[in-house]
């Protein structure tokens, strides 16, 4: 970090800060994913299931605005972790809460937050077995880690695209933090459990910064680039192409596949998820400057503004 002594972190945005803050962490052979994809991933390498660990954080006035029903708020921060679940195909099993809040904050309002978190933790199957409280100076922040479970035969990474793999997104994309959407998806738990019963994909990640960001992510963990067709984004309804490519918070799939087991998913997919769009926007290819970015950047925290 020596070399870095005078920079700020609007000078390296998100991705290159965490690769920076996280090169040369410990690790052990109990860990078969570590830093770098939606979940860390725990186990030996021929046990039956391993065990999935996420943490992620909402922070008032980034993740949501003051005012906004903290019950809503609270369940957004629970199904945020879920949603990285959902991406490598597991299930969600134990969450450990940790706020900080400031000092004059209504009591009414953390009530209503935990109302929103076990609503989730309900839905979901989730136990919510601890966490800390802490004062902050604000603004009200919450960290939450879960842990899940996944088969070694169904754990999805980003890390498995191939070249020529159909790209598929659930849903419609953009619009989600104006709309208030952001504030009560539904985590893909059990469509990602759908797919993996019945369909081989190659990899897959959840959509929380915009495509326009984790799509170049996910193809370049999978050593390729990609093509797309701009016209068949999906879109939200009142959403133009750079809101859908941009926005974030949208926590759809974002996943890959053998093109011909695509056209077999596609017919079985609209029936069993008649409500949910599934979309196939474009190809893996071969990696080149040309293939591997888009014009326009999703969202990060550190960008430049």
């Amino acid at each position: 970090m020596s070399d870095y002594a005078n920079a700020v972190l609007c000078e390296f945005g998100e991705d290159r800060l965490v690769a920076e803050l996280t090169r040369g962490l410990p690790t052990n052979d109990t860990v078969r994913v570590g830093v770098g994809d939606d979940c860390a991933v725990i186990g030996k390498p021929a046990d039956a299931m391993w065990t999935l660990l996420k943490t992620d954080a909402v922070v008032e006035d980034i993740h949501f605005r003051p005012g906004e029903d903290m019950k809503r708020v609270g369940w957004k921060a629970l199904c945020r972790t879920l949603s990285d679940i959902a991406a490598m195909s597991g299930w969600p099993e134990h969450a450990l809460v940790t706020i900080a809040a400031p000092p004059r904050m209504e009591v009414r309002q953390l009530r209503d937050f935990y109302i929103g978190l076990r609503k989730a933790g309900r839905e979901f199957s989730t136990a919510i077995v601890g966490g800390e409280t802490s004062r902050s100076p604000g603004p009200f922040f919450c960290s939450i880690a879960l842990t899940g479970k996944v088969e070694r035969t169904r754990c999805l990474l980003r890390s498995g695209g191939k070249v020529g793999d159909a790209i598929y997104v659930t849903g419609r994309l953009g619009g989600s933090y104006m709309s208030g959407r952001h504030l009560s998806f539904t985590p893909r738990l059990e469509h990602s459990r759908w797919l993996t019963e019945g369909f081989r994909l190659h990899s897959m990640m959840d959509i929380s910064d915009g495509l326009a960001s984790d799509l170049p992510r996910l193809a370049q963990a999978s050593g390729c680039g990609f093509e797309v067709q701009m016209d068949e984004i999906p879109r939200a309804p009142w959403t133009k192409l750079p809101e859908a490519l941009t926005d974030g918070e949208d926590f759809e799939l974002l996943f890959t596949m053998d093109p011909a087991e695509g056209e077999r998913l596609e017919p079985a997919w609209h029936k069993r998820f008649p409500s949910l769009p599934l979309t196939r926007i474009g190809t893996l290819v071969k990696r080149t400057r040309r293939t591997s970015n888009f014009a326009l950047h999703g969202y990060d925290h550190f960008a430049q503004s």
